[in-house]
């Protein structure tokens, strides 16, 4: 399996996140990815690559370009406010809810900040942009060495993507880097793309992105919106609009559920995504579904995550997976490693018997 690795990643490192009304040091952190990377460098597994270059004119046809202009910007225009900023993160304090205009790019930095974002939760540092914008390198050289014919390629960087919108982040998330892998597959050819979000948290932004669309079916597996972040998207009666009506599927699971429940739910993704007929499968691998996540609530263990691999690889498309959540720091890498080496593994057994 060919491995794009954002050795940009670190670039960004925010100090403090806001959890739960505190400032509390930050749950998404770089050793998350060194964890991955260092995990498969022990077992061998495939070959690490960096990612190749792309215009930015690749994320257009998944983010706004007013969108794309503040993040490219943001830092400087943060530290022009005040040159002590240099030393902060910037975190939003004002959103345009209901009832208030989103449609006018204020003047005011604070303003733009809460215009572009949906929590206080996503610190914005002076890498943010360099590091998000080598991730998304590292998406789209994934889906472009899968629609060359590779039959899987690995996208591993951070901060994770799921969560960012067309034009918004958050949940950590600035370029949604799954999006732009499912988006890069349709414009090399490929009629039907799949997405599977296996994050614990819902992927309210991918989700977002394809709504109204028939040729990117979404489906996700995650805790129950009605108590877990982001409360408010990925509930099961939301199907898709408009031409999308159908091409939705959310599969809501209660805090608590084990292996058992979330495995039989898998199942039922994976049938979706067969009745869709996908040509390709992009992954949102999020590995806080384990059980020793601390903002997460499933208890999965580190030998279900080859199960996990396996039952991806039966699905028998090619596939890109991308890094997205898992906070539990220590386990990350052996547990992410494990759904790649799980899928490797079924995959030479798919090919034996074919």
């Amino acid at each position: 399996m060919l491995t794009y690795y954002n050795h940009l990643h670190s670039d960004h490192e925010g100090k403090v996140e806001m959890f739960r009304g505190a400032l509390v040091p930050c749950f998404e952190v770089p050793a998350r990815v060194d964890r991955v990377l260092a995990e498969l460098k022990k077992r061998k597994l495939g070959t690490v690559l960096p990612p190749n270059p792309f215009d930015d004119s690749a994320l257009l046809g998944v983010h706004s370009q007013r969108y794309l202009d503040f993040l490219r910007g943001a830092w400087d225009d943060w530290v022009a406010l005040d040159p002590a900023n240099a030393k902060r993160d910037a975190l939003p304090s004002v959103w345009p809810v209901r009832t208030l205009r989103s449609d006018v790019l204020p003047d005011n930095f604070a303003a733009r900040m809460g215009l572009f974002s949906m929590d206080a939760g996503s610190p914005l540092t002076d890498g943010t942009w360099d590091a998000a914008r080598a991730g998304a390198d590292c998406a789209l050289s994934a889906a472009l060495a899968v629609a060359g014919g590779k039959r899987a390629a690995f996208a591993l960087t951070r901060p994770p993507g799921h969560h960012a919108g067309a034009d918004f982040f958050g949940g950590y998330c600035f370029l949604n880097n799954a999006a732009l892998a499912a988006q890069a597959l349709r414009e090399q050819g490929l009629e039907r793309v799949a997405i599977l979000d296996i994050d614990y948290h819902h992927g309210n932004g991918t989700q977002a992105i394809f709504y109204e669309r028939a040729d990117v079916f979404y489906t996700s597996i995650h805790g129950d919106p009605s108590t877990e972040f982001p409360f408010y998207l990925g509930y099961a009666d939301e199907l898709g609009a408009g031409a999308g009506l159908g091409f939705n599927r959310n599969w809501p699971l209660p805090r608590g559920s084990g292996f058992e429940v979330w495995h039989a739910t898998l199942q039922q993704a994976l049938q979706g995504i067969a009745e869709f007929d996908a040509q390709a499968l992009v992954v949102s691998l999020g590995l806080d579904t384990f059980v020793g996540d601390p903002i997460a609530g499933f208890t999965l263990q580190t030998r279900d995550f080859l199960q996990v691999g396996a039952d991806l690889a039966r699905a028998g498309l090619p596939t890109v997976f991308v890094f997205e959540g898992g906070y539990a720091v220590a386990d990350v890498g052996v547990n992410a490693v494990n759904v790649l080496q799980g899928f490797d593994q079924q995959a030479v057994v798919n090919k034996e018997s074919a």
